[in-house]
This record gives structure tokens, C-alpha cells and sequence, in this order.
């Protein structure tokens, strides 16, 4: 049984907890205006060159080389979707960007280095074979892999189905999470505040995130403090959801109930983490639907901490849930620390704004870090990772976590 007597976890153990057994969701066919950060669940293939057709980069005549250097007649006019006829040697074609290349054809003199007069086109010498031309298939070749399994689709990505024609692609279901927030002096904004109350800032944060991270928040819902209407919340999510994430109660007070409702009801294979923001964290499971378990992480109540346990936990979950290699861990960089600091036993993620220059990128913490203050978390480009027992100076190389992937 895990107790307060239990050594805090380091973050590689939690980690090793929370992907363990693992499986990729289902697939679906989505429509390709609707696959905006979707993960593609097989390879794509392409079944056409890209472009399909030698075309014109730009508005001028279309030719033979050999033919350059020579006042040729203009015989026809090519613009964009039109279908050209076949081009004599010893003559020209008007052409217009993204045209097809006339058959005989190879190359494109544009319209400022040409003189025309009475039909005629005067075409400077030394034009080489392919000038100013796009090839059939200089950007994909029928064949090639188009896009990986595992990538998420961004604006690029889309564009690259469609020049292939793909108006649907087969992409992992998203995972459904349910959102739970604990604590009677917890109300939703928009409502007055009594005595002893705060604003829900967790709920809209954590929403954000998770549907950042490709989720569907598809149950959300506040948790009296009590150990019966805690356990109710959590048995009805778990049968709802992929994931069932909480925010407070995971700690060792009399009014959190979290962590007993989950060792009643389920399994509870990790609590507590050595690192700062966010030492009161539990991963376990719950009995969900089919027989099936659903995966748990309850974060602490503490907004700074739900933030960063979101980026460094929640994140690498639903990518692993959507078979997204690219989201297992965010992006590292290093970075000249402005600041120092130093740590005990628990290993610290501050809240850092980098600068980019020629001489390097700079981190410059937020001055006040307490797991409390929201505001370290705007305007924020990364997490440094201080290792525990550690001493930095200003000066110092810092590892940092790129939040803005």
C-alpha cells in the first residue's frame, strides 16, 4: 500500500507508471476539413506526381531551348486548366504561370526578358533545357510515402492530402477524458464569490490543454468533498471516459478523498512525485466499461502544478493513447540561465521566458514560483528542469521543455 511513508517518485517512474500497457485507440475515417490535429493511424501513400504535369513558373513563352536566342512567331496561348496543343520547333507559345508546357516545349523565357512585336517574340540566347519550368512530380513522386502513421496533421500536412486528391483519411479515435475538479470553495466564474470561495481556474485551463493535446473532453464535473460523492463521481467517469483526470483531494487532508475513493475502487500505482510544482500526484486505474480498465491521474489542486503535471504527464498519455510518437516528451533546448537558483530533494520546473539572439537563447525565470501564482504560467515559452540538490548561476546551461510545440 502506498503511504506518506512511501519515497516520492521520481519522474521516470511516474512515467513508466503512466504508459505502461499502452494501446493505440481505434481508428476512424474523418473528412480531411475536419482532421486538424487528428493523428493518422496508417501511412499515406501517394497515388499521383505532384505537380501532374510540367507547368510553367511563371508568366512568359514557352519553347525549345534550341529555338532561344531567335524572334519566333507566337503560335497558341496556355493559361492555367487549359490543354495545350502541341508546340512546332521555330516557334513560341504565350504561357502563363502554372500552365501546362506545350508537347515540344522545355523550357520558359519570362515575359520582361522578351520583345514582342506584330505576333513575334524576340527571345534572349543561352536559355537551358527545363528554365523556369516545374517538372511532373518534382514534389511527389507516385509511390513515395506521403505521410507518416503517428503524425499529426497541421496546416502542411492537410495541404499535402489534398494536392493528392484525399478528401478522408483514417485517423485515431480521440481520447475521451473526463474532467473532474474537487473542493467546495471551488465555484465557476461568472457566479459571485462568497466568503472562503475562489474561481474555477483549473477547469477552463486544463479543457485548453487537453483538447491541445487532441482529447475530447467529453464529461466534466465538481466533486462535493466527501468520501461517498467522491467515490460516485469517480465510478461514473471511469465507465464514461479513456481517462479520468481530477484536480485536488490527492493530498493527506481530512477533506481529500481522492486517493482513498481510488484505492476502494480501483488501483492506485503511484502518489506523490519528487518534483516541484506538483508533489501531490496519484496515477492508478478504475473499473470502466467492458471489463476494461480506465486509466487515472489526479493533479493536484494547486493551478501552477495542474499546468505543469498537464504538460509533463498528460501530454505524453494521449499521444501515446493516439499513437503520436512526436508528443511522448516535449522538445528540449538549452538555454543560458539570467537567474539563479538552487533545489533540495524534489527536482523544480520554473517558469521561463527564453529570448532567441546570434549569441544564443537566454531563460529568464519568473520571479515569483509558487505552485499558487497562475501568472508564472503567462507568457511562459518553457520549463527549465533543475535536478534536485542542484546550484545554478547566472550563466549556467539549463535544460528547458519548449511548451509551445
Amino acid at each position: 500500500m502506498i503511504s506518506e511513508s512511501t519515497p516520492l517518485a521520481a519522474v521516470e517512474q511516474a512515467m513508466q507508471a503512466l504508459l505502461d500497457d499502452v494501446v493505440p485507440l481505434a481508428s476512424e475515417s474523418v473528412a480531411l476539413g475536419e482532421a486538424t490535429g487528428r493523428v493518422l493511424a496508417e501511412a499515406v501513400e501517394a497515388t499521383m506526381d505532384v505537380p501532374p504535369f510540367d507547368n510553367s513558373a511563371m508568366d512568359g513563352y514557352a519553347l525549345h531551348h534550341s529555338d532561344a536566342g531567335h524572334t519566333l512567331p507566337i503560335l497558341g496561348r496556355v493559361a492555367a486548366g487549359d490543354t495545350p496543343l502541341a508546340l512546332e520547333r521555330g516557334t513560341c507559345a504565350r504561357i502563363f504561370t502554372g500552365g501546362a508546357l506545350p508537347e515540344g516545349a522545355d523550357c520558359v523565357v519570362m515575359q520582361e526578358k522578351a520583345c514582342v512585336t506584330d505576333g513575334h517574340a524576340t527571345l534572349p540566347g543561352d536559355v537551358p533545357e527545363g528554365d523556369n519550368v516545374r517538372r511532373r512530380g518534382r514534389d511527389v513522386a507516385q509511390g513515395s510515402q506521403l505521410l507518416d502513421a503517428g503524425m499529426r496533421l497541421d496546416a502542411a500536412a492537410l495541404g499535402h492530402l489534398a494536392a493528392q486528391g484525399i478528401d478522408k483519411v483514417q485517423v485515431r479515435c480521440k481520447p475521451r477524458v473526463a474532467l473532474l475538479s474537487t473542493g467546495d470553495e471551488i465555484i465557476e466564474p461568472g457566479k459571485p464569490l462568497a466568503s472562503g470561495q475562489i474561481y474555477n481556474s483549473n477547469r477552463p485551463m486544463l479543457v485548453a490543454l487537453l483538447e491541445g493535446f487532441g482529447a475530447d473532453v467529453i464529461h466534466i464535473q465538481h466533486v462535493p468533498d466527501n468520501a461517498e460523492d467522491t467515490r460516485r463521481c469517480l465510478r461514473e467517469a471511469a465507465l464514461a471516459a479513456d481517462i479520468v483526470v481530477s484536480t485536488g483531494g490527492v493530498s493527506v487532508g481530512e477533506e481529500d478523498h481522492v486517493k482513498a475513493a481510488l484505492e476502494a475502487l480501483g488501483e492506485l500505482n503511484l502518489w506523490r512525485l519528487a518534483i516541484r510544482p506538483g508533489k501531490p500526484l496519484a496515477l492508478g486505474r478504475l473499473p470502466g466499461g467492458d471489463g476494461q480498465l480506465t486509466r487515472f491521474v489526479g493533479l493536484p489542486g494547486n493551478p501552477v502544478s495542474g499546468y505543469v503535471g498537464a504538460w509533463l504527464f498528460l501530454r505524453p498519455l494521449l499521444g501515446a493513447m493516439q499513437g503520436c510518437t512526436a508528443m511522448a516528451e516535449l522538445p528540449r533546448l538549452w538555454a543560458t540561465s539570467t537567474f539563479g537558483t538552487s533545489t533540495g530533494p524534489r527536482q523544480h520546473y520554473m517558469r521561463v521566458r527564453l529570448d532567441f539572439s546570434r549569441e544564443g537563447i537566454q531563460a529568464h525565470a519568473f520571479t515569483d514560483q509558487n505552485s499558487g501564482v497562475l501568472s508564472s504560467c503567462v507568457g511562459a515559452d518553457a520549463l527549465a528542469v533543475v535536478p534536485p540538490h542542484s546550484q545554478v548561476a547566472q550563466g549556467d546551461l539549463l535544460e528547458c521543455l519548449w511548451l509551445k510545440a
